[in-house]
């Protein structure tokens, strides 16, 4: 009887090596690998980071379907307010091989291969290493709906959201966002 009481002995103690094996290869560091396009993500999260820590005034007009409206204000989330271009990050896995990219050291553009991707174009201007204007241009196209974004950042100064949405039944809608960083 001995040995079926060890036999349960042995059971937990290979169970539990097991266990504690795959933990810990669960604890490795995770391998970091360079991003393959310009990372957008890490750039609007580094300015966003910056601008709520100045907390500059905006000058910001919405216009909606030609209604404008125009304030001085001040953003409480900049994050949020640039969302749309922090969302072009293009350095997924599965979209490695799915855009052309162009660097002639000044510019860096970007065209999807593709027409189903979101992303259609990015083109980043750069002088001396950083970064002077980017433009991005968005298009999703479903059974129900189109909607196209041309997206303008230029950093320290202004940005700019123009989206077009045609929606079946519901009809068209024009938007507009331009925000003039007050220094």
């Amino acid at each position: 009887m001995y040995w079926c009481r060890s036999g349960k002995r042995l059971k937990f103690v290979l169970a539990g090596g097991c266990m504690l094996v795959f933990c810990l290869q669960a604890c490795k560091p995770g391998i970091t690998e360079k991003p393959r396009f310009f990372d957008i993500k890490a750039y609007f999260t580094s300015d966003t980071a910056k601008l709520n820590r100045l907390n500059p005034f905006v000058q910001k007009t919405v216009i909606h379907n030609g209604i404008s409206e125009n304030q001085k204000v001040k953003i409480g989330d900049w994050g949020r307010e640039l969302g749309l271009f922090i969302g072009a990050d293009i350095n997924k896995p599965a979209l490695a091989n799915s855009y052309t990219v162009v660097d002639n050291g000044d510019f860096l553009i970007y065209k999807a291969k593709y027409p189903e991707l979101k992303m259609r174009e990015m083109l980043i201007k750069r002088e001396n290493g950083k970064v002077k204007w980017i433009l991005i241009y968005n298009k999703t196209k479903t059974f129900l709906y189109q909607t196209t974004e041309k997206l303008s950042y230029f950093p320290d100064s202004l940005y700019l959201i123009e989206k077009d949405q045609k929606v079946k039944l519901m009809g068209n809608n024009h938007y507009s966002i331009e925000g003039v960083i007050v220094k």
